[in-house]
C-alpha cells in the first residue's frame, strides 16, 4: 500500500527563494526517477505557514528513512549546483530595459533564469560550476547597475534608508533635467535664425547638444538592446534622428528625440513613483521581533522569524508576523490590513496546539496580522507564517504583479515593434543598394534611404499610446483619482461593475457618535456628561470618538468628574465618577459583573442599533442603567451622488466589499444607495471576489 512522506521543503533547498521555482521541480523530478517512489509533488503546507515535499512512495521498495536520505540527499546536490540570487537593483526605469536586462543576464555563461522588473527585484538563478555571485555583481556593474539590497541575504545589517534612485549627475531626475534641456535649446534654434541675422550653421552649436540630450538614454539603451541581439524602437528612433541629420534637417531630427525621451522620462517617473508606494506598503511591517526561544528573551530581524516561535508585542508596538493571540488581550487596529474601521478586541486562543495545527480555522478574535499595530496591552503571539508568506507580503506581491500589468494596446504595441524595427531596417539598407539595381547618383539612393528612415520614425509607436494614457492619467488627477498604469485606464472604458472599498472610500474611515439613547427616566446631558467623563481618561479610538461627539453635544456643559479608569479588555471600561462606580461596554460585560439586568426596552434599542451597523456601548452607574451610545463610521456627504452618478453613466453593478461585519457593511450600503454588500472579508478573500466578479462583469476596485 502506498504512503506518503512529507517534509519541508526549506529544509531541503535551504537557499531557494521561490517553492514554485526550477529547483523545487528538478528535485521532485529527480525523486521520481528513483525506484519506489510514484509521486512528489510541492504543496502549501496544512498550516498554510510554507511549503513542503510530498512524497509518495511504495514501503515495500522503500524504507520511510532511505526516502528521507534520498530526498535530502538529491535537496543537497542541487543546491550545490545551482544558486539563487534575489537582488533590489536601480538602473531599471521600465520595462523595456528590464527585458534587455533579463537578455543581457541569460546569454551570460550559467545563468539557467533571469527575470528583471522595473518594480520588483533582479532574480537570477546560475549554474555554480560555470559561474558565481561575484562575476554576476560585476556583469550588473558594467550593466549600470546599482546594487541596493541583496535579498537573498536577509541577515546582514544594512544601513539607513536613503534615496538610490541615482540617474546620472543630477540624480534622480537627470533624465527629466536632460529632456528639458533638450527642449530650451530646440527651442533657442529654431527661433535664433527667425529674430538673428546669422549663418545657416549657427544652429548647430545649439542643435547638435540637443540632441546630445536628448538622445543620450535613447543610445545606452539602444547599445544595450544590440548587444543581445536586439533592435528595438529606442535603436530606430537614434536612426531616424541619424537620418534627419543626414538629410540636414537637425531641427526636425531633435525634435524626434525631445518627443521620444519626454514620453521615457515620464513613463520612468511614474514607475519610480510606483515603486516608491509598494515600499511604503512593505514598510508597514516592522524590521525586528521580540521573541521568547529557549526560556531566553531576544530581538531578532523578522526575517529570522520562524512558524512556532513566540513573539512579544509591547503596547502600541506593530505587529511583526502573522499568527495567534496566546497571552494578554488587546485591541488592535488592522485598518492596514483589513480596512476595519474599530479596532478589533483581541483574546488567547483556547488550545495553541490545535491552532498552530490548523491555523486557517482560528476565530478573527485570536487572529493578528504582520503591520497591524497593537493597543494599550502587551500580547504574546505564536506565529504561523514567515514573514516572507504573511498576509502583508502578499498584498504587496499582489500590488506588484497588478503594477507591472500592461495595457493591451501597449502589448499589442510591443509585439508589433518587434516587427516593424527590424522591418523599416532592412527596408533602408536594401534601397541603400538600390544604386546596383537603378542607374542613379549614389546620393539620390542615399537621400532616398534616410527619407524613408524619417518618414518612418516612429514617433506614433513611440508616443502615441504614452502620450494618450500620460493625458487620461492627467485627467483623472485633476478629479481626485490616480490611475496607475495604461491597463487600467483603457479597462475604465469598459467598465460594467464596480467594487467599492467601505473604509475611508465610501465612509470617512474613523467612527463618530451618531445615536444616544437614554433609559427611562435619564436626560440626555446627564448620561453624555457620565460617558465623556470616563472615555476621557482612555486612550481607545473608540473612547476618542464618544469624547468629540460628546463634547459637541454638551456644548458648555463639563463632563463628570471619574477617577481611577481600568479596562476590561474586549469588554470595556470601569472608573469611579462622582463616588459611584460606572461601567461602560458591551452589553455581555453586564452578564458577567452581575448586578441588575440591562431593562428589556433598552436591550430592544441595542438590538436595533446593532442592525443598523452601529458599535454599542452601555453606560451603567451604580446599579442605574443610564443608556447607550451607538457609533459607526459615517458615509461621505458625496457618496449617495457619486452611486447615482455612476449608474446613470452604465455602471450597471455596484457592490461593496469590506473587512467590517456583514451588518456594518449592509448598513453602509443602504445608506449611500447600494444594493449589494459582502463583509468580513481579508485581503485575499477580497481579491477572490473580485475575480469572481471578473467571470461576471468587467470590474474595477476602487479603494484598498
Amino acid at each position: 500500500m502506498e504512503k506518503t512522506l512529507r517534509l519541508d521543503l526549506p529544509l531541503l533547498l535551504p537557499d531557494t527563494p521561490d517553492a514554485h521555482g526550477a529547483c523545487a521541480q528538478r528535485l521532485a523530478e529527480s525523486l521520481e526517477t528513483r525506484e519506489g517512489v510514484s509521486i512528489a509533488h510541492v504543496r502549501n503546507t496544512e498550516s498554510g505557514g510554507g511549503m513542503e515535499l510530498c512524497i509518495h512512495y511504495d514501503p515495500a521498495l522503500l524504507s520511510l528513512e532511505r526516502v528521507r536520505e534520498v530526498a535530502k540527499a538529491f535537496g543537497a546536490e542541487i543546491t550545490s549546483q545551482f544558486g539563487h540570487l534575489v537582488w533590489q537593483v536601480e538602473g531599471i526605469p521600465d520595462q523595456r530595459r528590464a527585458r534587455a536586462v533579463s537578455a543581457q543576464l541569460r546569454s551570460l555563461p550559467g545563468v539557467v533564469e533571469a527575470e528583471a522588473n522595473a518594480k520588483g527585484p533582479l532574480r537570477i538563478e546560475f549554474d555554480r560550476r560555470q559561474t558565481d555571485e561575484n562575476t554576476l555583481r560585476n556583469a550588473l556593474q558594467n550593466m549600470r547597475l546599482s546594487l541596493v539590497q541583496d535579498e537573498s541575504r536577509p541577515h546582514e545589517p544594512t544601513g539607513e534608508a536613503h534615496d538610490h534612485e541615482h540617474g546620472g549627475i543630477f540624480g534622480a531626475q537627470t533624465e527629466l533635467i536632460f529632456v528639458a534641456l533638450c527642449g530650451a535649446l530646440l527651442l533657442i534654434g529654431w527661433l535664433l535664425p527667425k529674430f538673428v541675422a546669422t549663418p545657416p550653421w549657427a544652429p548647430l552649436f545649439v542643435l547638435v547638444p540637443a540632441y546630445f540630450f536628448g538622445g543620450y538614454y535613447a543610445l545606452r539603451e539602444a547599445i544595450d538592446s544590440v548587444r543581445t541581439g536586439r533592435f528595438e524602437i529606442d535603436f530606430l528612433m537614434l536612426v531616424a534622428a541619424a537620418g534627419a541629420a543626414a538629410l540636414g534637417e537637425w531641427a526636425e531630427g531633435a525634435l524626434l528625440l525631445l518627443l521620444f525621451s519626454l514620453g521615457h522620462a515620464l513613463e520612468g517617473y511614474a514607475m519610480g513613483r510606483a515603486k516608491r508606494a509598494i515600499e511604503a506598503l512593505g514598510a508597514l511591517a516592522p524590521k525586528t521581533a521580540t521573541v521568547r526561544r529557549d526560556a531566553k528573551v531576544e530581538e531578532i530581524a523578522v526575517d529570522a522569524l520562524r512558524v512556532g516561535d513566540i513573539v512579544l508585542v509591547k503596547p502600541n508596538e506593530r505587529l511583526a508576523a502573522d499568527g495567534f493571540v496566546i497571552k494578554g488581550e488587546s485591541s488592535v487596529n488592522q485598518a492596514p490590513i483589513t480596512g476595519e474601521s474599530v479596532p478589533v478586541d483581541k483574546s488567547p486562543v483556547g488550545d495553541a496546539t490545535v491552532a498552530a495545527e490548523k491555523p486557517d480555522l482560528v476565530d478573527a478574535e485570536n487572529r493578528v496580522f504582520a503591520g497591524t499595530i497593537n493597543g494599550g496591552s502587551a500580547l504574546e503571539i505564536q506565529v504561523t507564517r514567515t514573514s516572507a508568506d504573511s498576509t502583508l507580503a502578499r498584498v504587496v506581491k499582489m500590488v506588484n504583479e497588478a503594477e507591472t500589468n500592461q495595457s493591451p494596446t501597449q502589448r499589442l504595441t510591443d509585439r508589433f515593434e518587434r516587427i516593424f524595427v527590424p522591418a523599416v531596417l532592412v527596408l533602408a539598407v536594401a534601397l541603400l543598394f538600390a544604386g546596383f539595381v537603378v542607374d542613379e547618383p549614389f546620393s539620390d539612393t542615399f537621400y532616398r534611404a534616410m527619407a524613408v528612415l524619417v518618414a518612418a520614425s516612429p514617433c506614433a509607436l513611440a508616443i502615441a499610446t504614452p502620450s494618450a494614457v500620460l493625458s487620461g492619467v492627467a485627467r483623472a488627477a485633476r478629479g481626485g483619482v490616480l490611475i496607475k498604469g495604461g491597463a487600467p485606464l483603457e479597462n475604465l472604458g469598459r467598465l460594467t461593475a464596480i467594487a467599492f472599498d467601505k473604509t475611508g472610500t465610501l465612509t470617512e474611515g474613523k467612527p463618530k457618535l451618531v445615536d444616544v439613547v437614554t433609559a427611562d427616566d435619564v436626560a440626555e446631558e446627564e448620561l453624555l456628561r457620565v460617558a465623556v467623563g470616563v472615555e476621557m481618561l482612555s486612550d481607545h479610538p473608540l473612547a476618542a470618538a464618544v469624547v468629540r461627539g460628546g463634547r459637541e453635544r454638551l456644548g458648555d456643559t463639563p463632563a463628570a468628574e471619574s477617577l481611577n479608569l481600568r479596562s476590561i479588555t474586549g469588554r470595556g471600561v470601569v472608573a469611579d465618577v462622582e463616588g459611584e462606580t460606572t461601567y461602560i461596554g458591551k452589553d455581555d460585560l453586564f452578564a458577567e459583573i452581575g448586578g441588575p439586568a440591562i431593562p428589556p426596552s433598552l436591550k430592544i434599542q441595542i438590538e436595533a442599533l446593532e442592525a443598523n451597523g452601529r458599535t454599542t456601548m452601555v453606560v451603567r452607574q451604580g446599579d442605574r442603567y443610564l443608556g447607550v451610545i451607538g457609533l459607526m463610521d459615517t458615509p461621505r456627504e458625496a457618496a449617495p451622488a457619486v452611486i447615482e452618478t455612476l449608474r446613470t453613466i452604465g455602471i450597471r453593478r455596484m457592490i461593496m466589499i469590506s473587512g467590517d461585519n456583514q451588518q456594518v457593511a449592509d448598513a453602509v450600503a443602504r445608506a449611500v444607495g447600494l444594493d449589494e454588500a459582502r463583509g468580513d472579508l481579508m485581503p485575499d478573500d477580497k481579491v477572490e471576489t473580485i475575480k469572481k466578479l471578473r467571470a461576471e462583469a468587467k470590474v474595477a476596485m476602487v479603494g484598498d
